[in-house]
């Protein structure tokens, strides 16, 4: 059965202000800059929204420790309240992700995952830190990375330099979450796809700095990007879908194919040996074609595959 969900992603170009304004000045402005980079995605009524690295704090703010420090404690929860407001409002999921004073008096970088009525229904924080945000910003590392489930799938999050450890990337790879939501100020290169990849999951990435954020496949295909022109882009993917290997797997597909057609869709990226097959249809789900079909996931026959070797 077809479970399609409406991604909206944003990024960001450099957001300065005038750093002679007070902090509650500054907290007016970087609200009234997110609502005019939001306005860009609502009207397409997205599912969810995924917003870039402290997304609310100014970039020449940022660049001094003592002044975010400042900003964020009078920031407190304001664009928080805002924020849950947008999604109440227009039904949607926003992955909003800021420097949060913790009631332990810890700073922590992370994304609080608001749902369709504004509450937040998980936050995750970033477990790998740079050693600026160690030793500049007193930033605390996480220790846990929940999978956040929500009405349309299971979400998982990575923060930035975090898309370099295989110790978070191998914990959802083991989790298989439907949709990764990667907010960044660092792109990541290769990392997106082969997180993607070996996760068996949608990725979206949000980035900051004028760099593209894009939405890509479980196989690594970059599915919508912003551009040079635009900063944000919105897309529609499909997570009734299973990853597979071609091998003993071709004359099958050609039978499933044979038999429903446009309702199943086959996408092959190429050189991957690995294709993704989504389920158009109501009239049953992924998994009952697989079982129809006896058609072996990419992660079955790498077992087999190793429980073979000498």
């Amino acid at each position: 059965m077809s479970n399609y969900v409406k991604i909206s992603t944003i990024g960001s170009r450099e957001f300065n202000v005038d750093e002679q304004l007070a902090a509650e000045e500054i907290v007016d402005r970087m609200i009234e800059h997110l609502r005019q980079k939001l306005s860009q995605v609502l009207p397409e009524q997205p599912d969810i929204i995924v917003l870039p690295e402290f997304c609310d704090i100014p970039f020449n703010v940022f660049l001094s420790p003592a002044r975010t420090h400042d900003y964020c404690q009078v920031r407190g929860e304001r664009i928080l309240r805002f924020l849950s407001d947008i999604a109440s409002e227009h039904g949607c999921y926003i992955a909003y992700p800021t420097l949060r004073l913790q009631q332990d008096q810890s700073w922590r970088n992370s994304i609080a995952l608001l749902d369709r009525s504004g509450e937040i229904v998980g936050e995750y924080a970033k477990n790998h830190l740079t050693l600026g945000e160690i030793e500049d910003y007193g930033v605390a590392r996480g220790t846990e990375a929940p999978i956040i489930a929500c009405d349309f799938g299971r979400i998982a999050c990575a923060i930035c330099f975090d898309l370099n450890f295989d110790r978070l990337r191998l914990q959802y790879a083991e989790a298989k979450p439907d949709l990764i939501i990667f907010s960044s100020m660092y792109h990541g290169g290769i990392m997106q796809p082969y997180w993607a990849y070996s996760c068996r999951s949608h990725f979206v990435g949000a980035i900051g700095g004028g760099q593209p954020s894009a939405v890509l496949s479980p196989v690594g295909e970059v599915l919508a990007t912003s551009t040079n022109y635009f900063d944000y882009v919105t897309t529609t993917v499909n997570l009734d879908c299973a990853v597979v290997h071609l091998d003993y797997n071709m004359e099958r597909l050609s039978r499933l194919k044979a038999k429903y057609g446009a309702k199943v869709k086959i996408a092959d990226p190429g050189y991957l040996g690995s294709v993704l097959i989504s389920c158009e249809t109501d009239e049953c789900t992924i998994e009952d074609i697989i079982q129809q079909f006896d058609i072996e996931l990419l992660d079955d026959y790498l077992k087999r595959a190793s429980a073979c070797r000498p």
